[in-house]
């Protein structure tokens, strides 16, 4: 190859209410969201694939990872519909150091879990745990412990 991957600077994630997500995920997680930006014009519209395009953005970094948060105001998109096993369908990961203080935490902020964690008992993976549960659009997360 003729450059680098050097890693992933941010997962985008499309929102209803960028305000309402800024506040939501910096109370969750005690994250401090970016400035907020604009974006409008043929080459925003061509970039992004969508005609008419006009949407404000903000960032939030975790580590050195950055979640980006996007909300059209045009044309307005409609709600997310799709289930975990549906192509296309994604999610966020966070891996926390104690994911039965995590799930504890974040249920007492009003996160909803499908279930407690769930341990993953034969693998590569054994010793892990993981929980799903989903922000105020509907987004898949997940919170992950490496085994101890």
């Amino acid at each position: 190859m003729t450059f680098v991957l050097e890693g992933i600077h941010h997962v985008g994630i499309t929102v209803r209410d960028l305000e309402v997500s800024r506040e939501w995920y910096s109370r969750m997680f005690g994250l401090t969201p970016g400035p907020v930006n604009t974006g409008a014009g043929p080459e925003l519209e061509q970039g992004v694939q969508v005609p008419d395009a006009h949407l404000t953005f903000s960032m939030i970094r975790i580590g050195s990872t950055r979640i980006e948060f996007l909300e059209y105001q045009e044309p307005v998109g409609e709600d997310f519909d799709r289930r975990n096993c549906d192509v296309g369908a994604s999610h966020v990961c966070f891996e926390v150091s104690d994911i039965d203080a995590a799930v504890a935490e974040l249920t007492e902020k009003g996160a909803v879990f499908s279930s407690g964690p769930i341990e993953i008992t034969e693998g590569a993976l054994a010793g892990s745990k993981w929980a799903y549960f989903r922000d105020p659009d509907g987004i898949q997360l997940e919170v992950w412990q490496s085994p101890r």
